[in-house]
């Protein structure tokens, strides 16, 4: 909007929401409106902004972010049919028909792993944004750009690529550094041990293709070392893992055991 704020409303009060109120409210251009949740305790953690319990009693905005679970996102988009403003959701696996019914809706999907407890820097978030119109998504773009320096036009079917992928690189991936813990712990080691190679093995993953740094006992085809790993490890959950594991890595580079 020229000349005048951007009045925004947040639908949902989980990690998403929490982090994008944080940032909005401190631009210069935005009004954050309300803060909407169905649980009132929900709602203590956001101050110095108007929240309500009541879905009546949302205020007419420019935007509306329903920042919830996926399962309930349509249900809530179709309370606000009534408002004229952009309606979007931030859900990387939901197309952008979930919020279809009104005229002028959108996506608005931060691509992170967010935690209330832990800062993130916005300015490196990346904001994949669409919209079923010219105007709405230059006023997509705008926010996006507010807050973020990396801003991407990403339509449904590539988002919901995207989503998947962001399991892999970050769900599968730190459930990896839970079993690390769980065998460090079982033998009285340190897992601040392993910090400095999580971090290595996260900054070469995005300096070089991924492909091309992998390294480890699969990638040579060093079977001793590969069946000395699967006795040592006594629980058959961890054990299922690693033989999984190694097979892919093990057929991906051309190895046989």
């Amino acid at each position: 909007m020229k000349n005048s704020k951007l009045s925004v409303v947040i639908l949902g009060a989980g990690n998403v929401a929490f982090h994008l109120y944080k940032n909005l409210r401190s631009l210069e251009t935005i009004t954050l409106q309300q803060i909407y949740n169905r649980s009132k305790n929900n709602l203590e953690v956001f101050k110095d902004v108007e929240t309500t319990t009541h879905i009546e009693d949302i205020k007419e905005a420019d935007l509306y972010i329903i920042a919830v679970n996926d399962d309930v996102i349509g249900n809530l988009a179709q309370k606000l049919k009534t408002k004229k403003g952009i309606v979007v959701h931030t859900s990387g696996a939901k197309p952008l028909v979930e919020v279809a019914m009104h005229t002028n809706y959108g996506v608005f999907y931060p691509l992170q792993s967010f935690s209330k407890d832990l800062e993130v820097n916005f300015q490196e978030v990346p904001i994949c944004i669409e919209a079923n119109s010219k105007k709405s998504l230059e006023q997509l773009n705008l926010l996006a750009n507010a807050l973020s320096n990396k801003v991407y036009h990403i339509d449904s079917k590539q988002r919901k690529s995207l989503h998947l992928s962001a399991v892999f690189v970050n769900n599968f991936s730190n459930y990896m550094f839970t079993v690390a813990q769980d065998l460090c712990d079982i033998n009285n080691v340190p897992f601040e041990i392993l910090h400095p190679l999580i971090t290595e093995t996260a900054l070469k993953a995005t300096l070089q293709s991924p492909k091309n740094v992998q390294t480890g006992p699969a990638k040579r085809g060093d079977k001793e070392t590969i069946q000395s790993h699967l006795e040592q490890l006594k629980d058959t959950k961890h054990k299922d893992v690693y033989k999984q594991l190694t097979l892919h890595i093990l057929t991906y580079y051309g190895n046989k055991l």
